[in-house]
C-alpha cells in the first residue's frame, strides 16, 4: 500500500468525523476510528476489510526503511513514531498480534492547550511555579497525561525565561517560544535511548526536563538525581493511583537500593497527578484527576513510615493544598451534572464513599436516595409484637 493511499484514507477519515482521537488498522476488520472513547467501524475508500498483508504494508509505509524501527518492531514486537498528513500531525504505533500487524494512529492537536481552555484543576497553576523537583502524571495509555503536561510546560513557557529540553517517543506538541526557550528532542531522530539522552540534557544548561515516559531504572535514577540538583523534571508513568506510582518506581528500582530510592524519593517528589477519561452524559468525555502533594506526611509513608493505603487518606483530607482523590472528584463531577450516578459508581475506587457522598447531596436535593418505592418502605409487625409481657 503506498503512502500516498494511507494519507488519502487519513484524511477522509478526519474529514468524516474532525473530532476522532484515533484511526485503527486491524487485519481481518474493517477501518475502524475511535471517537469519544468508542470504536466506529468505517466503509470508505474501497476497503470493506483489512487483510494482513493491506496493514503489513501499511506500516512498513509508514515505517519507510528506518532502521531502528525495523528493530523495534522485530524485536520489541511494536515501535512509535510520528507522521504528518498537511496540518494533520499523528502519533503512530505498529504492533504484532496473531493475525499480523496492527496500527493505531493518535491525532495530534494542533494548537498547544492551556490549562484554562482544558478546565484542568486551579492547582495546575500552582504546579507551574514549580522550579525544582520531580513531578509526576500517571494514567492508562489514552488518558490525556501528555495534553496535561502541555499545559503545564505551555504555563511554564508564557510566565518564565527558562530552557526547557523536552525528550519525546515522540515529539507530540510543538511548542512556539513564549517567554521560555524549547529544544525538543524525539528518540530514534535525535537521541537513542532515554537514559543516554537524559545525561546528555543535564550539561545542555535546562531549567525544566520533560522525559516522555520513565520505563526503565536508568531512567529513573537519573531522573532523581537531575531533580535533587535544581532542575524541574515532569515525566510520566504508568499506573493509576498515587499509592502506586510510589511503589512502581521503588520495584523498577530494584530491592537492593529500596531504602535509598525512598530517601530521594520524599526529598525530590513534588506532585502526583493521576487522571482518568471518563463517558459524559452530555456525549465525549471527561478528565478526572487524582492529585498528591509531597508534604511531610506523604514523605513519612514514602519512607515507609505509614501504611500504604495512607496516600488515599492524605489526598482525600490535603483540600487546603490542592490534593484530592479521584471519588472526590467523581463526587464534584455528579453534582454539577457532568455524570450521572452509575458512571461515577464505575469509576470508583472506593464505591462505598462515593454512594455515601452522593446520596448526601440527593438528600440536599430532595431525591431520594433509594430505589425502593416509598409506599413499599413499611414495617412488617404483628399485634401481638407490641403486646406489655
Amino acid at each position: 500500500m503506498d503512502i500516498k493511499i494511507v494519507n488519502s484514507i487519513i484524511k477522509k477519515a478526519i474529514e468524516a468525523y474532525p473530532n476522532l482521537s484515533d484511526i485503527i488498522f486491524t487485519p481481518e476488520s474493517p477501518l475502524e476510528i475511535l471517537h469519544e472513547g468508542q470504536v466506529h467501524r468505517l466503509s470508505f475508500a474501497g476497503i470493506k476489510r483489512l487483510s494482513p498483508f493491506q496493514t503489513e504494508t501499511l506500516a512498513l509505509a509508514l515505517i519507510n526503511n528506518r532502521k531502528r524501527l525495523l528493530h523495534d518492531l522485530v524485536d520489541a514486537g511494536s515501535c512509535d513514531l510520528s507522521h504528518q498528513v498537511g496540518n494533520i500531525r499523528l502519533r503512530v504505533n505498529i504492533f504484532s498480534q496473531h493475525t499480523g500487524y496492527a496500527i493505531v494512529l493518535r491525532k495530534l492537536p494542533e494548537e498547544v492547550p492551556t490549562i484554562e481552555k482544558l478546565n484542568l484543576p486551579k492547582v495546575f497553576n500552582e504546579i507551574g511555579q514549580e522550579v525544582s523537583g520531580l513531578i509526576l502524571f500517571a494514567g492508562p495509555t489514552g488518558s490525556g497525561k501528555s495534553t496535561s503536561i502541555a499545559a503545564i510546560l505551555e504555563l511554564i513557557n508564557q510566565t518564565r525565561p527558562v530552557h526547557i529540553i523536552t525528550l519525546e517517543d515522540p515529539i507530540e506538541f510543538v511548542f512556539s517560544s513564549g517567554k521560555a526557550t524549547f529544544n525538543q528532542r524525539e528518540l530514534g531522530r535525535d537521541f537513542k535511548d532515554f537514559p543516554t539522552a537524559l545525561r546528555a540534557a543535564l550539561r545542555q544548561a535546562p531549567h525544566v526536563i520533560m522525559i516522555g515516559e520513565m520505563r526503565d531504572p536508568e531512567t529513573v535514577k537519573i531522573a532523581l538525581s537531575a531533580a535533587e540538583t535544581g532542575h524541574l523534571v515532569i515525566s510520566t508513568i504508568h499506573a493509576t493511583y498515587a499509592g502506586q506510582v510510589v511503589y512502581r518506581i521503588i520495584d523498577m528500582v530494584g530491592k537492593n537500593e529500596e531504602q535509598f530510592t525512598r530517601i530521594r524519593l520524599a526529598s525530590s517528589l513534588r506532585w502526583i497527578i493521576c487522571q482518568k477519561l471518563i463517558p459524559k452524559l452530555q456525549g465525549g468525555r471527561v478528565a478526572i484527576f487524582e492529585i498528591l502533594k509531597n508534604t511531610l506526611r506523604t514523605q513519612d509513608v514514602i519512607l515507609g513510615q505509614g501504611e500504604p493505603t495512607n496516600f488515599y487518606d492524605i489526598a482525600a483530607k490535603g483540600a487546603p493544598f490542592g490534593m484530592q482523590t479521584f471519588d472526590q472528584d467523581l463526587v464534584r463531577a455528579f453534582e454539577e451534572g457532568t455524570i450521572n450516578e452509575d458512571i461515577a459508581l464505575a469509576y470508583a475506587s472506593y464505591r462505598s464513599v462515593v454512594r455515601k457522598e452522593i446520596d448526601k447531596i440527593k438528600a440536599s436535593r430532595g431525591e431520594l436516595t433509594s430505589d425502593i418505592p416509598v409506599d413499599e418502605l413499611k414495617i412488617d409487625k404483628k399485634e401481638d409484637d407490641f403486646k406489655l409481657l
